[in-house]
């Protein structure tokens, strides 16, 4: 199947395109689309895939499934468009931020510009039916984005892993810690944050690990 996505990761992700389950899932998403009110974007969906390049990603956060309210999703996981409110979860990340970093808080949720710099914001389940959160998983997706993660584990190295909740963990199983830094702690819900998000120093540890591997750290002002 020709699928519209950045070349380097159509490169890798040809495989699974081209496998009976991708088949499905586009029939199902295209329906969904046609249908009902689902986000984000259909231009949208492989936007975390289009903004980081497969040889430029240094740092990989994973999500779950896109926000389900209007206007919110934008194919990057926790990042809204500017202009939108800044999501709870997202509001931990800043406060973590400022406290790991001493960057202010910001205004703007839009993390566009952590991608650009190689950080691949990829949800697990990439589109979802309005006000219905986890309304696609379990239809291939979860499929796909573990293939570019064992693509990334396996063909890259040096790359951080910020693994955060359990589901998140989970998805990272197959990461060698011997190649890549993996970090990993509660999401930050403002459910879990306060067991262990917060105080974490992600943002520290990953511009660390970079460094002394010759790499340059991430600017993590959005």
């Amino acid at each position: 199947m020709d699928v519209r996505i950045e070349k380097s990761w159509k490169a890798v992700l040809q495989p699974e395109f081209d496998k009976p389950y991708f088949e499905l899932l586009t029939s199902f998403v295209r329906h969904e689309y046609q249908t009902k009110q689902c986000f984000p974007p259909a231009r949208l969906i492989f936007s975390a895939f289009d903004l980081c390049p497969f040889d430029k990603v240094r740092v990989v956060i994973i999500g779950q499934d896109p926000y389900h309210d209007v206007g919110q999703a934008q194919g990057l996981c926790f990042s809204v468009p500017e202009g939108v409110a800044i999501p709870p979860s997202l509001m931990n990340i800043y406060k973590e931020l400022e406290h790991d970093l001493g960057i202010p808080v910001p205004h703007s949720g839009n993390l566009q510009h952590w991608a650009e710099q190689g950080v691949l914001l990829l949800n697990a389940t990439l589109t979802v039916e309005a006000h219905r959160p986890g309304s696609h998983q379990n239809k291939g997706w979860e499929e796909l984005t573990d293939a570019a993660i064992a693509a990334l584990n396996a063909r890259r190295e040096h790359l951080v892993f910020m693994l955060w909740g359990a589901y998140a963990k989970r998805k990272g199983q197959v990461i060698d810690k011997r190649r890549h830094l993996v970090l990993t702690a509660p999401h930050p819900s403002p459910l879990s944050a306060y067991q262990g998000f917060f105080g974490c120093g992600h943002f520290s540890k990953a511009n660390a690990y970079l460094v002394q591997h010759g790499q340059q750290p991430i600017d993590w002002q959005p």
